[in-house]
């Protein structure tokens, strides 16, 4: 008895411990799995608003560009460009509060060697107008080259009148650049900052569009070559443009870091030294430009690309996982956790309990087989009775109304042709003695001749008399008075002649045929049966 007790208490304290061992197994794996579900909604949720602020950064940026083709048309729409009627233009653009990140707009005008002296003197001419005052220029730097693009127009009126004058061809990259955008017809972007105007974290950028004569081809190279008149281009601040984009992302905390990874940087945004050029940072300051990148398992970070006017650029997006995460999600997967350990808990038990009581639940089971079994065969045999019950019935009511059918057909049927026969005479007699007496006679037979065909239809209506003639004959009397009633193009297909059929078969099938052209005229919307 003892040794019985020792082994039960033994194989429940087992039982136990693997409940207890399995729950928290169950709850462990709830807590992973909501764990990574929340962090999974959370990171795109996070690349969401990336993408969000990116796709505002390309509007910004192809408004600009806009502002650039724009001032280029109306450049290219006149022959004659003064330094006054630039200067209205882009006062009327009001940039300041229009394009708030454009510093300047400027006009570099395409001088060859032949005609330097004239544009120098109609440059000086021009300027002492506008400026009001005598201004010596010259193009810097100084030298005898075969072409200048030299500074004509500048707006804002810069402090330093040298700015006039500035040739830009005499950087070997960038001149490069301008030529195959001459050549092209296309907008070129330099991408990397404008080393006179910018600082660390305040970058500065430029674009520029080839400007053509008025009126002259430009369909080939050649042509784009002969009509070249100079370069129109705009400075614009980044940080100013990229001011309040990450404002509209309801993330506390996002860093946004954009690289230049075009012509002379590598994947990295790093230039020809190794040093990553960061155009802006949202964290970097004067000090520290660049800060180091966020990483770890606690950041979400999301690299996108962006094309500046065919540049290549690529955004950073990061923030910590803290950030996207409500109470909720901090306590949610405990709460999973602690959810799971107690249901399984609980489930255990139960299974216990159930294994337990298996033996007779299984006895019951099979005293319930039996029974059922039994409940069943009692089921078909009523289910065959009723069957017969039915069928039985039914040929009572097909014979019922065969019998009074064909008693309508031989007492009322023979009565109102007697009937109808004796005002057919009567009719006939009056005819031409007592017309009032023979409208009547006519009123009665044609009443009379309602009658019968109303009894024709409810004697067809109980049993059509057509099935004493067989049950071809009767489908093909059926199908008659359907298309004369209802207009629809019957086609009997019957390939077999006469079929003999017991006479309530034979009347089964009349119904469901009577039946299937009824559903026909309600339902199938058809023309043709």
């Amino acid at each position: 008895m003892a040794t019985t007790l020792r082994d039960a208490f033994s194989v429940t304290r087992l039982s136990f411990w693997a409940g207890a061992l399995l729950s928290s197994l169950v709850g462990s794996l709830l807590y992973i799995v909501t764990a990574h579900s929340i962090e999974g909604d959370a990171e795109t949720r996070f690349v969401n608003h990336a993408r969000h602020a990116q796709s505002v950064i390309s509007v910004r940026v192809k408004s600009y560009t806009d502002l650039l083709r724009a001032a280029g048309s109306m450049l290219q729409s006149t022959d004659i460009m003064t330094h006054r009627r630039f200067h209205e233009y882009v006062r009327g653009l009001d940039l300041p509060r229009n394009y708030p990140a454009v510093d300047s707009m400027n006009f570099a005008a395409w001088v060859t060697e032949s005609d330097r002296v004239a544009f120098m003197d109609d440059l000086r001419e021009e300027m002492q107008r506008h400026l009001g005052k005598d201004v010596q220029l010259e193009i810097s730097p100084p030298g005898l080259r075969p072409y200048y693009l030299a500074m004509a127009y500048f707006e804002p009126d810069p402090k330093n009148p040298a700015l006039y004058g500035i040739d830009l061809a005499t950087n070997r990259y960038f001149s490069r650049q301008l030529m195959e955008s001459r050549d092209q017809g296309t907008l070129y972007a330099s991408g990397t900052p404008i080393p006179a105007l910018s600082t660390p974290n305040n970058i500065y950028l430029g674009m520029r569009a080839p400007i053509y004569r008025f009126g002259m081809p430009v369909n080939d190279v050649e042509q784009r070559r002969a009509a070249y008149v100079g370069s129109l281009g705009i400075a614009f601040n980044l940080p100013k443009l990229l001011n309040g984009v990450i404002d509209e992302v309801p993330i506390k905390g996002l860093r946004m870091t954009l690289y230049d990874i075009g012509a002379g940087m590598d994947a990295a945004g790093r230039d020809v030294t190794g040093r990553p050029l960061a155009l802006f940072d949202s964290r970097g300051t004067t000090r520290d430009p660049t800060p180091a990148l966020d990483s770890g398992d606690d950041v979400f970070t999301t690299t996108l690309p962006l094309d500046f006017n065919g540049r290549p650029w690529k955004t950073i997006y990061s923030v910590h996982k803290s950030a996207l995460y409500t109470e909720f999600d901090t306590y949610y997967p405990k709460l999973m956790m602690a959810f799971g350990f107690l249901g399984s808990i609980l489930l255990y038990a139960l299974l216990h309990t159930l294994t337990s009581s298996r033996r007779a639940a299984l006895s019951l089971a099979q005293e319930m087989t039996s029974e059922l079994r039994e409940s069943q065969t009692k089921l078909q045999l009523s289910h065959q009775k009723l069957r017969r019950l039915a069928d039985h019935a039914y040929q009572i009511k097909e014979i019922e109304r065969k019998r009074i059918a064909r008693e309508i057909h031989d007492d009322l049927g023979q009565s109102l042709l007697a009937l109808r026969i004796e005002a057919e005479l009567l009719a006939g007699r009056t005819k031409g003695t007592h017309s009032h007496l023979h409208k009547r006679a006519r009123a009665t037979l044609l009443q009379i001749d309602a009658t019968i065909k109303s009894v024709r239809q409810i004697i067809n209506d109980l049993r059509p008399t057509v099935l004493d003639l067989g049950l071809s004959a009767a489908v093909e009397w059926q199908v008659n008075q359907f298309q004369r009633r209802t207009g629809i193009q019957c086609e009997i297909q019957d390939d077999h002649g006469e079929i003999a059929l017991p006479d309530h078969c034979a009347t089964a099938f009349f119904r469901i045929l009577q039946e299937s052209l009824t559903n026909i005229v309600r339902h199938a919307n058809a023309t043709r049966v």
